[in-house]
């Protein structure tokens, strides 16, 4: 019988061909290439129904609907929507204004319309919008972070920062914001309400403030009382109010005003006396108070 010689493991005649190794380096490469094919085919389409639409007049939200069909039926079609950073966005409200579902052409809607849409719910401050094919929506929410609630007109609305209104929904859920009433109140209440919540003592004895000619503060305390603010010293009224209150309570008495606009003296403003005769005036009183040094 004939010997048969067989050769070693891993010798030469194991190894596979250069045409076999070409192919096995490059199978990776095989889907992106495919993907760009595919996404070179859609361009030349666009340009296609481009040149139809500007031949026949056609317009630019039809062409999209014509590319969007064309595309769909390869497979380009919604097939999830990821919604990143809504907080307090109401999701109906943020899904009609996307006006996209699932099972739609991808390609058939223009992005840049879908954000303005979305940036018009009062919630939100800023939008991206992108397509990541073959079928997702990205939306993704930079919201107005709600700082405090005016009051206008028996209304109750939230605005943000920088008075912006947010929204008039949901008001009671954020009953730990700082209440401004008044016209004019938002685009002014950034600066005092910060100067409140450096002084949390005083703050939370503070129920409202009240912007007054749309030029200056009345803070209306708890008890009742209304406390005068100079117009462009508050901050400074704020510490003299602490320290009166520190030294002789002043927040604690039954008095129905503190007037601090003068730069001189306070006056105390008593509440009206129950007692006193339907019709008649009821003494003011002013109590004049040095500075504290």
């Amino acid at each position: 019988m004939p010997r048969v010689t067989r050769s070693p493991r891993n010798s030469v005649k194991d190894r596979p061909s250069a045409w076999r190794l070409a192919l096995r380096r490059q199978r990776r490469l095989l889907r992106p290439a495919a993907w760009a094919a595919f996404v070179s085919v859609i361009a030349i389409m666009v340009l296609m129904a481009s040149h139809a639409a500007g031949t026949h007049g056609g317009s630019l939200a039809s062409l999209r609907e014509r590319v969007g069909a064309a595309t769909a039926a390869s497979g380009l079609r919604v097939t999830d929507i990821v919604i990143e950073g809504r907080a307090n966005t109401p999701e109906p409200i943020l899904r009609a204004a996307i006006g996209v579902s699932v099972g739609d052409p991808i390609l058939g809607f223009s992005l840049e319309d879908t954000r303005a849409h979305i940036e018009m719910i009062p919630w939100v401050e800023h939008a991206t919008v992108e397509r990541r094919l073959p079928g997702t929506l990205v939306v993704n929410l930079q919201e107005r972070r709600p700082f405090a609630i005016w009051q206008n007109q028996g209304k109750f609305v939230l605005i943000d920062r920088n008075g912006q209104v947010v929204g008039n929904q949901d008001v009671s859920q954020f009953r730990h914001l700082p209440l401004v009433v008044g016209p004019g109140a938002p685009m002014a209440a950034a600066g005092l309400l910060d100067a409140l919540r450096d002084r949390p003592a005083l703050a939370e004895k503070v129920s409202a403030s009240v912007r007054v000619g749309e030029r200056r503060w009345n803070l209306r305390m708890i008890n009742g009382t209304d406390v005068m603010l100079p117009e462009g010293h508050e901050v400074a009224a704020l510490d003299r109010l602490i320290q009166l209150q520190q030294d002789r309570a002043v927040l604690d008495r039954p008095l129905a005003a503190i007037d601090m606009r003068l730069p001189d003296r306070l006056v105390f403003r008593p509440k009206t006396d129950a007692g006193l005769p339907a019709g008649s005036n009821p003494p003011t009183i002013p109590v004049v108070a040095k500075k504290p040094t």
